[in-house]
């Protein structure tokens, strides 16, 4: 019994995500988006994907927001980079000291599932994830660049 509890777990920490990425908003090109959103959007607009992350107080120096920046800090957006991906920026909100902030970047949504597979899958991620373990919670938002940004 205790092993089919350990695959049931172990299956669903690997297919949670990937059902997750299935059903995600598109982003990037109008092309790629519905009427609606693609009147407003550059022909050739990237996919970005603005993440804020919300860490747990550290207990007895373990997690919190300082590991968290400390994660980034020595490894996370070049794991990212690595990938494919480009990290536009990081930032700290100013209105809650326990939040990071950060924007990706891709060519389309099909490269950010690509993007996010390497890195789910990279071992120097597993290490660093365990190195620095910080709970949190996660807000995301997929957006594309209107027709007269001068990010796009």
């Amino acid at each position: 019994m205790p092993k089919i509890i350990l695959l049931s777990v172990f299956a669903l920490f690997f297919t949670l995500p990937a059902l997750a990425q299935q059903n995600a908003e598109p982003c990037g090109p109008a092309t790629d988006l519905t009427e609606d959103f693609s009147k407003n959007v550059d022909a050739g607009s990237r996919c970005f994907e603005l993440r804020m992350y919300t860490a747990e107080p550290a207990v007895e120096g373990e997690g919190g927001i300082d590991n968290l920046h400390q994660r980034f800090r020595e490894e996370e957006v070049a794991i990212f980079e690595k990938h494919g991906a480009e990290v536009v920026a990081v930032w700290q909100r100013l209105d809650n000291p326990n939040t990071l902030v950060w924007m990706l970047a891709y060519r389309d949504r099909a490269h950010r599932q690509v993007v996010w597979e390497a890195f789910a899958a990279d071992p120097a991620w597993h290490a660093l994830r365990e190195k620095y373990a910080v709970p949190l919670s996660i807000e995301a938002y997929m957006m594309s660049a209107t027709d007269y940004s001068k990010l796009k």
